[in-house]
């Protein structure tokens, strides 16, 4: 199989499925503007459609937990490649310090970005006074620190990981359990990579964390530090379920094999999904909390479903080591940290035009991921925030004057 490890070589198409979460993330926030309700976003716009709102809820049922479950794999990679330290060191550079750092300069544009929002649905934006409020907002401190942005997964990741691999170091300190945890561990999730029905066992835990969430679906933790349980315990899993796939060749592609039955569970998951999602509202429906655990159960299958789907879909297309891919992977941090402000700043910039929603869509997220492309390319990729970034500094591939030498 091609997603055999063989001699640590490495897996090029999780290259692209890294990138392919983070990037999923553009398109999800750049069509929040144009939901047919308004949901608190920075902006509403002018055009908007009841399909964007299949999009955002198929979109944020998979796209972190496919994040995690990648960043649970590479993070075994790497455990067993390097020294306790060094590993710890590595995810406070690479995390942490994108954190912090994201948060101070980023936190202030998106407040700005929210004030110009509301202020341009009233028709009276001022982008000056809007960035003068945003910059303002941080002599608050230290009330609300590290809360309120789209950087809560690198507090989650850097919770979860930083907790697991203490719990690993501790347990492994007593063999006869350790060796007992790691026979059952395997069995399980050999069993449900390889077993046709794995994927509906496996939802029925997820959907149980689901229904302890504020609303139907995955919650965003970003009011709080205190991390909160039922999407601690999600993350954690599929971060847990990453990590225990790298410890077995071929087991990534038993799981992501495109199958009918995934593909049947796939549809039936996702349309259920679509249909039960009316009834969130309707809480005096006599048979609401049966309706709840419906979707879900639901909700959970097409999130698993989604995860396969997509490793399985990328390991078919992408073939060996391929420089575009791989440009993507490095620059999807970078984007991910950065293109929230970038959104929100064109989503309000194209909310009265007159202009169908599609084609906005398409407009605002290609322009945020250009930009910050060439961002990355010119001030990011071969300079120290690289190396923070992606490990190592690299070579411009754009912006390179001696590529052509």
């Amino acid at each position: 199989m091609t997603s055999q490890i063989q001699n640590n070589q490495r897996l090029y198409y999780l290259d692209g499925v890294r990138a392919f979460a983070l990037i999923l993330g553009v398109f999800f926030h750049a069509s929040l503007s144009f939901m047919p309700m308004f949901i608190g976003w920075a902006v509403m716009d002018i055009s908007t459609s009841e399909v964007v709102s299949i999009f955002v809820l198929i979109s944020h049922s998979f796209r972190m937990e496919l994040f995690f479950i990648i960043a649970g794999y590479f993070s075994h990679l790497k455990f067993h490649q390097q020294s306790l330290s060094v590993f710890l060191q590595s995810r406070f550079v690479r995390i942490l310090i994108p954190f912090v750092l994201g948060w101070f300069l980023l936190r202030p544009l998106l407040v700005s970005g929210w004030i110009l929002g509301g202020e341009s649905m009233r028709g009276e934006a001022n982008i000056i006074n809007g960035l003068i409020a945003g910059f303002d907002s941080l002599s608050e401190l230290p009330k609300g620190l590290l809360i309120g942005t789209h950087l809560w997964f690198l507090y989650y990741l850097l919770f979860i990981s930083i907790s697991f691999i203490l719990l690993r170091v501790v347990i492994g300190q007593h063999q006869p359990t350790y060796q007992w945890l790691k026979v059952v561990l395997d069995r399980g999730v050999s069993w449900v990579s390889n077993a046709r029905t794995g994927i509906l066992w496996v939802s029925v835990p997820t959907s149980i964390c689901l229904w302890f969430m504020n609303s139907w679906g995955m919650d965003t933790p970003d009011k709080s530090l205190i991390p909160n349980i039922p999407v601690t315990l999600i993350y954690a899993g599929f971060f847990f379920f990453g990590w225990l796939l790298h410890r077995h060749d071929n087991l990534i592609g038993f799981f992501s094999k495109i199958t009918p039955s995934k593909l049947i569970f796939f549809l039936v998951s996702t349309l259920s999904c679509v249909i039960l999602a009316g009834f969130e509202m309707k809480v005096g429906h006599v048979n609401y909390q049966y309706i709840k655990a419906g979707f879900l159960f639901c909700y959970a299958v097409m999130m698993w479903t989604l995860i396969a789907l997509s490793i399985g879909l990328a390991n078919k297309l992408i073939k060996g080591s391929n420089k575009v891919v791989r440009y993507l992977a490095d620059a999807s941090y970078w984007l991910y940290l950065i293109h929230l402000p970038i959104v929100i700043w064109l989503q309000i910039a194209f909310a009265e035009l007159p202009l169908h929603w599609s084609l906005k869509l398409v407009m605002v997220s290609g322009m945020t991921i250009l930009l910050s492309i060439l961002l990355y390319d010119i001030f990011v990729r071969s300079t120290l925030i690289g190396v923070v970034l992606n490990g190592s500094r690299k070579t411009r591939m754009i912006f390179n004057k001696h590529k052509n030498e």
